[in-house]
């Protein structure tokens, strides 16, 4: 999980980055915003392309020049990013679209809006070859994701920026090869059993989900935009340096609120009460926190208070779920 130093090339990458997040995202937002309130058109920012470059400044790593196809960066990382800032939402009465910058529906007059938060990473493999390549041709996947910190409190004024890293080829994160196996024995090959004329959707890699957190994927950039829609102000708060071992960084801690009943049962019946014990938080003990998973009617305050997260040792325990499914269940923002 060292980074090789020799495609380690681009220098002074923190004020680089705030360049370019000011130059070539933030600042055509800002005029996206101005035009779409006149056109009524979404002013979404596509991540696509500017996440290529911000991979290349945050890894310090040059791309491949291959635009679309081939490498995305020269040390043979693969980059995929997702935004979830600006989607198009959808009013609950009358089902129809509703601009994030719009407070009420602009046809029915209701607050009443679902605002959608349901964007995710895309991974396409429709053959052998492309599935070796994913999983054991390349080492590094990276992830760039812009989102709302604040999202659930309804402040979309203020934007995050983030980068994780998955080393496939690694033990820590072995479960992203299971998962991209699975979707493409259990769910490419047998819909095209079924439907060989129709292409199946892409493996769907959805932020803060359970399956993102089991890959243990380990945090290296994190920046959060202030007075986004305004005047937006930049503070990268957290930046790992290029050339560091990924392998020294502790991977992003799973919410136990993610798992199920069943799930939370399979892990006690897994997990050695050693560990479990070593993890709870002060005030709760093992029996407190193993009476209130068995309990038919789980008591979650004690789950959560006890255990609010898993942490890497302790998610060797859980199952890989969901990997005969297409998609996981998406997450809404609902306004009154």
């Amino acid at each position: 999980m060292i980074p090789e130093a020799k495609y380690v090339t681009i220098d002074d990458n923190v004020n680089k980055i705030q360049t370019l997040l000011s130059e070539l995202v933030l600042m055509p937002r800002l005029k996206a915003l101005e035009w779409s309130s006149i056109t009524k058109q979404t002013p979404n920012m596509k991540i696509g392309y500017p996440g290529q470059h911000l991979a290349s400044l945050i890894t310090g790593v040059e791309g491949a020049r291959t635009g679309a196809r081939g490498d995305d960066l020269v040390d043979g990382s693969e980059v995929k990013s997702c935004s979830r800032v600006d989607q198009l939402d959808n009013c609950k009465d009358c089902k129809q679209k509703v601009l994030r910058v719009e407070a009420n529906c602009p046809h029915c007059g209701s607050n009443k809006v679902n605002r959608m938060n349901d964007s995710k990473w895309l991974f396409g493999i429709k053959s052998e070859e492309e599935l070796n390549l994913l999983t054991k041709t390349i080492s590094r996947v990276f992830l760039t994701l812009s989102d709302y910190p604040n999202y659930h409190e309804g402040d979309f004024d203020t934007i995050r920026f983030q980068a994780f890293e998955i080393w496939n080829n690694t033990e820590r994160h072995k479960h992203f090869t299971s998962l991209m196996e699975n979707y493409y024995h259990k769910i490419f090959l047998e819909h095209i059993k079924r439907n060989p004329n129709k292409t199946p959707a892409p493996k769907n890699f959805w932020p803060y989900s359970y399956q993102f957190y089991l890959c243990n994927p380990v945090k290296v950039f994190n920046c959060i935009v202030e007075n986004a829609n305004t005047a937006p102000e930049i503070n990268i708060d957290f930046y790992v340096d290029p050339k560091s071992d990924r392998s020294e960084l502790t991977p992003e801690p799973m919410p136990s609120g993610l798992l199920t009943h069943d799930e939370l049962i399979q892990f006690l019946a897994n997990a050695p009460q050693a560990q479990i014990e070593y993890y709870l938080k002060e005030g709760i003990n093992y029996q407190q926190f193993s009476d209130a998973i068995r309990r038919s009617k789980l008591n979650k305050e004690t789950v959560y208070k006890g255990l609010p997260t898993i942490p890497e040792v302790l998610k060797d325990y859980l199952i890989l779920r969901d990997t005969d499914k297409v998609a996981e269940a998406k997450t809404k923002y609902s306004r009154r």
